[in-house]
């Protein structure tokens, strides 16, 4: 989800997975690349009793909205380092898939199975209708409802059996 701007030709990129597990720079507005998204992992107390969230990608955003938990993920302003937008891990929310065999694909959640002692599953269907599960800890919440946060890449993360990408290949 990190943003790649170039100063001399003016073009700004996000870096995304596509559903065959690659790296792909996607283009992007300029008022798109001012922020990204980053999924929390934890939320707790620093010293003297201050909140603070720890993100995906390493970084510590002190004094976080009071309703960000794990597992969510946060719009971060990347000029002033500020959460701007919140989104909730929960049913019903747009997915990216950022781990294991369903990597790049998009969805949007439909249940979680909570295992203890063992994994806990998400259920994805995506927008062809296919439905997948995965790990808790491979899911990118990217948006509310149907409306991602994010433009998505060629595709929009839906997976084509091998005998779609011929078809589609060959057009």
């Amino acid at each position: 989800m990190d943003v790649v701007s170039i100063e001399k030709t003016k073009e700004n990129f996000r870096l995304l997975y596509n559903t065959k597990g690659r790296f792909v720079l996607h283009k992007v507005a300029k008022e798109e690349a001012g922020y990204k998204l980053c999924r929390v992992k934890r939320v707790t107390r620093g010293p003297k009793g201050v909140p603070y969230a720890v993100t995906h990608d390493g970084r510590t955003v002190r004094y976080p909205d009071p309703d960000i938990k794990a597992h969510d993920s946060i719009r971060l302003d990347l000029e002033t380092g500020k959460i701007m937008d919140h989104v909730k891990f929960e049913t019903g929310n747009m997915v990216m898939i950022s781990g294991g065999n369903n990597i790049g694909r998009v969805g949007v959640i439909t249940h979680e199975e909570k295992h203890p002692g063992s994994f806990e599953m998400v259920h994805i269907k995506d927008s062809m209708g296919h439905t997948f599960n995965t790990r808790l800890e491979n899911v990118f919440v990217i948006g509310q409802a149907n409306k991602p946060w994010i433009s998505l890449p060629k595709g929009l993360g839906v997976k084509l059996s091998i005998i779609e990408d011929r078809a589609q290949r060959m057009k």
